[in-house]
């Protein structure tokens, strides 16, 4: 007659294990932790289950984090490159024999930041404060 051993681990040998308590809840992560954990998933020949493995996450919560990570980043409008060229001055035409005095009135100044957010253009000449331009810009994204 045959016996089957039906333990799961031959005696002798200790194994460490984990009493998991439901009382404890759902584990909160940061953000910070959350951003850490989801660097390394994106790091070239990262398999996204040894890191889950390694914070004791499933898989299906990473990719679920990865999905809400890429979501939220389509709604952040991203920076576009700044592009300087330099103004090309018209062709100048030939000036009639006579001359007229110039005016001395006020002279436009050209804006050094143009700023286009929602259909709100705003424009930055040159001279403005650091102070003046951080609170335009701060009252863009409070109004967006």
């Amino acid at each position: 007659m045959v016996t089957l051993d039906h333990r799961l681990e031959p005696e002798g040998e200790v194994r460490r294990f984990e009493v998991i308590n439901g009382a404890m809840g759902r584990r909160r992560w940061t953000a910070d932790d959350q951003a850490r954990i989801l660097e390394e998933t994106l790091a070239p020949g990262a398999m996204v289950s040894a890191v889950a493995r390694r914070h004791g996450l499933t898989p299906q919560q990473l990719f679920t984090w990865r999905r809400e990570a890429r979501k939220a980043s389509e709604t952040v409008p991203a920076f576009v490159p700044a592009v300087v060229t330099q103004e090309i001055a018209p062709a100048s035409e030939p000036s009639p024999t006579y001359s007229r005095p110039k005016r001395r009135g006020r002279q436009r100044r050209a804006a050094a930041i143009e700023v286009d957010v929602a259909g709100v253009r705003v424009m930055i000449e040159n001279g403005a404060s650091p102070s003046t331009i951080a609170a335009v810009i701060g009252a863009l994204k409070a109004g967006s």
